[in-house]
């Protein structure tokens, strides 16, 4: 039986942690930044989890994640 493939775009976005959960970075941080408030850019700096609804799809993207 032939390996699945790990979506690429996935591998680059996410990552998979031990705990099972996994990790992302914040959207609207990329440009446009001067409009944005401080507070608001600092905030997006740290990473978030995905959320239940999402795990789903995304653990599907990355099939030999620890999850």
């Amino acid at each position: 039986m032939n390996k699945m493939k790990t979506r690429s775009a996935a591998k680059k976005r996410f990552k998979s942690l031990p705990s099972g959960k996994i990790k992302r970075s914040k959207a609207f941080k990329r440009h446009l930044l001067t409009k944005k408030a401080t507070n608001r850019k600092r905030a997006l700096r740290h990473s978030a989890y995905v959320s239940s609804a999402d795990f789903g799809r995304i653990s599907r993207l990355m099939p030999y994640a620890a999850a």
